[in-house]
């Protein structure tokens, strides 16, 4: 379900709506667009326009976002142009793009610094998946656009990827649960999965359900749940994990409340407690 009837990924409302949707949905009125990049590290996108409304995902620091409309509150209803999710963002997360990403954030996350100098404290820092403009390249520190340096180790050119979704999520063990969150300070099942995915080119929606009904093939892994292998994705209703080999998985999970390791008959066993079991298995 990725088209108009599902309300996570179409900017419209009974008021207002994205002028390529006329005649397609009801709406008082509608607008085109303005692009916009988010500037913060990271930022919250939210249900709705006030700042303890339910977190949906997070946008991250260099990407483009369509903007349909910006608040007297200081709040922009955004549709993300990486993975199409609609919601809230605060309007001070977003300027007008300065230019075109060259390079991907690698690491988990990179320190900013004011100066070409690790000695000197840093500014900020950026979540992996974070997209920015390299203006030198030359020494073991890149100069930003932005004025600050980062570790040209850190950074991945743009269009160059990493070939194992599952040793990218297995480098986020240990990172804290948080429903909606997708980097190292915080993150929840299915943006863990989307984060390894997009580190390895692949086109990755946000949330689980989305995830099962678009990502690879299904797997007919039998009633043990064998004929599973690395990079495999295992479905819940509501949950998803990833393959480590045959018999173990790595997940963000409200029961370590962390992104952790664990056999999969284990979690089969101790969600199927709960009333859940597993509904898909697919293969990228």
């Amino acid at each position: 379900m990725t088209g108009e009837s599902d309300p996570r990924l179409t900017p419209a409302r009974p008021d207002l709506a994205a002028a390529h949707l006329r005649g397609r949905v009801e709406a008082t009125r509608f607008v085109e667009p303005q692009l916009r990049a988010v500037i913060e590290a990271e930022t919250p996108l939210r249900r709705a326009p006030v700042p303890d409304a339910p977190l949906e995902t997070e946008a991250l620091y260099g990407e483009r976002v369509a903007v349909y409309e910006t608040m007297d509150e200081g709040w922009c209803w955004v549709q993300l142009q990486g993975d199409g999710y609609v919601g809230y963002l605060s309007a001070n997360a977003l300027a007008a793009p300065a230019g075109e990403p060259t390079h991907t954030v690698s690491a988990l996350r990179t320190l900013v610094f004011p100066g070409p100098d690790i000695k000197l404290p840093p500014l900020s820092s950026l979540p992996m998946g974070a997209r920015v403009t390299v203006r030198e390249a030359s020494g073991p520190l890149a100069r930003l656009a932005s004025g600050g340096f980062v570790p040209a180790m850190h950074l991945a050119p743009a269009g160059e990827h990493a070939r194992d979704p599952a040793a990218i999520a297995e480098r986020f063990v240990g990172t804290p649960y948080l429903w909606g969150g997708k980097t190292s300070l915080g993150i929840d099942c299915s943006g863990l999965v989307q984060v390894a995915m997009q580190a390895c080119g692949i086109a990755c929606l946000r949330d689980s359900d989305m995830q099962e009904r678009n990502l690879g093939a299904p797997v007919d892994a039998g009633s043990a749940l064998t004929n599973v292998r690395r990079g495999d994705l295992v479905f819940w209703k509501g949950h998803v994990a990833m393959m480590l080999d045959a018999t173990h998985i790595v997940h963000a999970n409200a029961f370590h409340m962390a992104v952790a390791v664990e056999p999969l008959a284990q979690a089969v066993a101790r969600i199927a407690a709960t009333g859940s079991a597993v509904t898909d298995i697919r293969r990228i």
